[in-house]
């Protein structure tokens, strides 16, 4: 591949995968504050191994890989400096329609969901936040993460339970 093709290739993976990335990074914890850093860390690695992508595999597939990656690197760095505590998503949803009463709502869902992904462990969150936030299959989220199909199925199963369990304590345990 020629150096023209390969950037022409790059704009396009860059374009069609960017909101992807920063929405797994969101959602894996990263902060706010080094959502752009590690954005531009996803695409450098995406950039540099280019290449390696191979024929068959979805971008958006082999994208949320690198950035499930680079997001456990942030939260690894993260987690040695203690006096920083995780910011959450950012619960200011704005509403299409202007109500107050459903702007409140979503507000409190997106403060729910970000509780709940605090309580899954890395390999829970990590295909939790593929499967169930960015609807991507058991195939695709297996060669995203390099783990067998099968182990993808079984921590769904796991973090789909802990999510139920979730949903019963806040609610005070009816549905």
């Amino acid at each position: 591949m020629s150096l023209d093709a390969a950037v022409v290739g790059f704009d396009a993976l860059y374009e069609s995968t960017v909101d992807l990335a920063f929405r797994v990074l969101s959602r894996m914890g990263v902060r706010e504050a080094e959502l752009d850093d590690a954005l531009q860390d996803v695409f450098f690695v995406a950039h540099r191994r280019l290449g390696s992508l191979r024929a068959g595999v979805r971008p958006s597939s082999w994208v949320a890989g690198i950035a499930v990656k680079v997001a456990h690197d942030y939260r690894r760095r993260g987690a040695r400096k203690p006096s920083e505590p995780l910011e959450p998503l950012a619960d200011q949803l704005e509403t299409k329609d202007g109500h107050p009463e459903r702007a409140a709502m979503e507000r409190e869902g997106v403060r729910a969901v970000n509780q709940f992904l605090a309580t899954l462990s890395p390999a829970l969150l990590e295909v939790f936040v593929l499967a169930e936030l960015e609807q991507q299959s058991a195939p695709e989220i297996a060669e995203a993460l390099a783990i067998p199909v099968n182990t993808v199925y079984s921590r769904v199963r796991l973090a789909r339970g802990h999510f139920e369990r979730f949903v019963e304590q806040l609610t005070g345990g009816g549905a």
